[in-house]
C-alpha cells in the first residue's frame, strides 16, 4: 500500500510521514500537489480484485480511467459512495483491530477551549459531555 495524507496544515507533515508512515503528504490548498494524486492507476487496483470483486471509490475522484476488459473479463464492479456505510465502517474497525491500529487520544477537557482559541488543535476535539458532567 502507498498512503497519501491530505491536510490543510504543513505542521502535520512530519508526524504523518515519520510517525504514521505515510508515503506522501499533500497540502490540500496547493493546486499543483492536488493534481498529482489524480492520476491513479485503477487497472492496477482492478487486477487485485478476485472474480466478481468490487472496487469502492470513497469520495469524488476527478477522473477514473481503466481498461473496460478488466471489468468484463473478471466480472468486476466499480461503485462509488461519498462516505463509507455501516458495513465499510465495521470492516475498517475490524481491520484496525486485527492490525493493532489504534486511535490516539488526549483527554484535556479543561484545556480544550483554550487550545481551540489558540488554534492549537492538531486534529479534532471530541468532548464526552455525559461523562464530563459526572
Amino acid at each position: 500500500m502507498n498512503v497519501t495524507v491530505f491536510s490543510t496544515s504543513i505542521s502535520k507533515r512530519e508526524e504523518a510521514v515519520n510517525r504514521l508512515g505515510a508515503d506522501k503528504f499533500v497540502i490540500s490548498s496547493h493546486e499543483q500537489q492536488m493534481m498529482e494524486p489524480r492520476d491513479i492507476p485503477f487497472d492496477t487496483y482492478l487486477s487485485l480484485l478476485r472474480t466478481a470483486g468490487v472496487l469502492v471509490l470513497v469520495g469524488l475522484p476527478s477522473e477514473v480511467k481503466f481498461i473496460p476488459g478488466d471489468l468484463i473479463l473478471g466480472m468486476k464492479n466499480i461503485v462509488g459512495i461519498v462516505t463509507g456505510g455501516t458495513k465499510q465502517t465495521q470492516e475498517m474497525l475490524d481491520f484496525c483491530a486485527s492490525h493493532k491500529i489504534y486511535q490516539q487520544i488526549e483527554i484535556y477537557v479543561n484545556e480544550a477551549l483554550e487550545r481551540l482559541i489558540k488554534k492549537d488543535i492538531k486534529y479534532r476535539f471530541v468532548i464526552d459531555v455525559a461523562n464530563s458532567l459526572k
